[in-house]
């Protein structure tokens, strides 16, 4: 119910991943039920999968996560992330307010064991490769334990979903070296070359897309901007670059004949096929759909989800982290305080 464009739009997204997707056994909708029926008529969506939960309040995009909780004790998100809780279903999707569904997935789900904070996962596409960025907006606040942990998921996320069977991590960072970087950095460094990763050290803002890493670990605060910054440079390169070309007939002739070249390119930077963000490191799994996401993008976060699901993450992140804490956990580490 959170979405920039009404429950209407979700609703056909659901349509299209239920005509897709037959491993889908059940399929809550969570929020006004009167709105909800009206739209699955409108819509023509009747599939006997479909379970409406209703919810009599929405947490808009306005509303303080916190006090929004709180305040609207019945809101959408809150009953969603219920039905994960009491097991009723293994995930929950949503458009809808970032900082209420991280503090209601949070407050309510509990962390993984041995996990401190969740992380946003985004997936970003390059020339040559994607790469998984987190935290990318979770936690702005970060320890260098924090930092591992997003390394550590960031991995198992890359080699289950994306398909790198060895994902290279890089820690975002000021300069390639080992000693660039701030305190934080610094230390989480020395950290994941501890673990059994594939951890190339740090890479800089400009090595994003040049097929170096699978994985960028950055605080929250830092993984924000760059995901931000990203999407508007996309978006802006796109429309000066149809401005240019449509100047002169030679060169919108160029570019009818290299039209399969700049359909390919619009396909790979449109963030619809990935439909939205995982938050990992939860005890549940919860998809983040972008607040104007669109009936593909709903499908796909959806898609996105159930692949999430058949792989077990939480399992292979549990497995891991408990691996890295463990590796981690020499005296040596200890008493240089790189827990703390």
């Amino acid at each position: 119910m959170g979405g920039d464009h009404g429950c209407g739009v979700v609703i056909e997204g659901v349509k299209q991943a239920l005509q897709s997707l037959d491993r889908i056994s059940r399929l809550y909708l969570v929020g006004n039920e009167t709105e909800i029926r009206a739209a699955l008529h409108r819509l023509h969506c009747h599939d006997e999968r479909l379970q409406i939960v209703h919810a009599s309040e929405v947490l808009t995009m306005e509303d303080k996560p916190t006090a929004g909780l709180r305040k609207k004790k019945d809101c959408s998100i809150a009953r969603a992330v219920e039905l994960v809780k009491n097991a009723r279903a293994e995930a929950v999707v949503s458009p809808g307010n970032t900082g209420g569904i991280l503090a209601a997935s949070t407050l309510r789900l509990r962390t993984l064991p041995g996990v401190d904070r969740p992380a946003i996962a985004t997936v970003i596409p390059a020339p040559e490769n994607e790469f998984v960025l987190l935290d990318a907006g979770a936690n702005i606040g970060c320890k260098p334990l924090n930092l591992l942990h997003y390394a550590v998921m960031g991995h198992v996320y890359s080699r289950e979903i994306l398909g790198y069977h060895r994902p290279r991590v890089g820690m975002l960072s000021v300069g390639t070296e080992e000693g660039k970087g701030n305190d934080l950095t610094l230390e989480a460094y020395k950290l994941c070359k501890k673990v059994d990763i594939h951890f190339v050290g740090n890479v800089e803002g400009h090595d994003l897309f040049r097929n170096r890493v699978e994985v960028v670990v950055c605080d929250g605060f830092v993984g924000n901007v760059v995901l931000k910054t990203c999407e508007s440079l996309a978006k802006g390169l796109l429309t000066w670059l149809k401005a240019e070309l449509a100047r002169s007939f030679k060169r919108r002739l160029g570019a009818l004949l290299a039209k399969n070249a700049f359909r390919d390119v619009i396909r790979r930077m449109d963030p619809d096929a990935y439909g939205g963000a995982p938050l990992l490191g939860l005890n549940g799994h919860v998809m983040k759909a972008h607040g104007s996401s669109r009936e593909r993008a709903i499908m796909n976060a959806l898609r996105v989800t159930t692949e999430i699901i058949r792989h077990n993450i939480n399992r292979h992140i549990q497995d891991q982290i408990a691996a890295a804490n463990e590796a981690i956990a020499s005296p040596a580490s200890i008493a240089a305080g790189v827990l703390a």
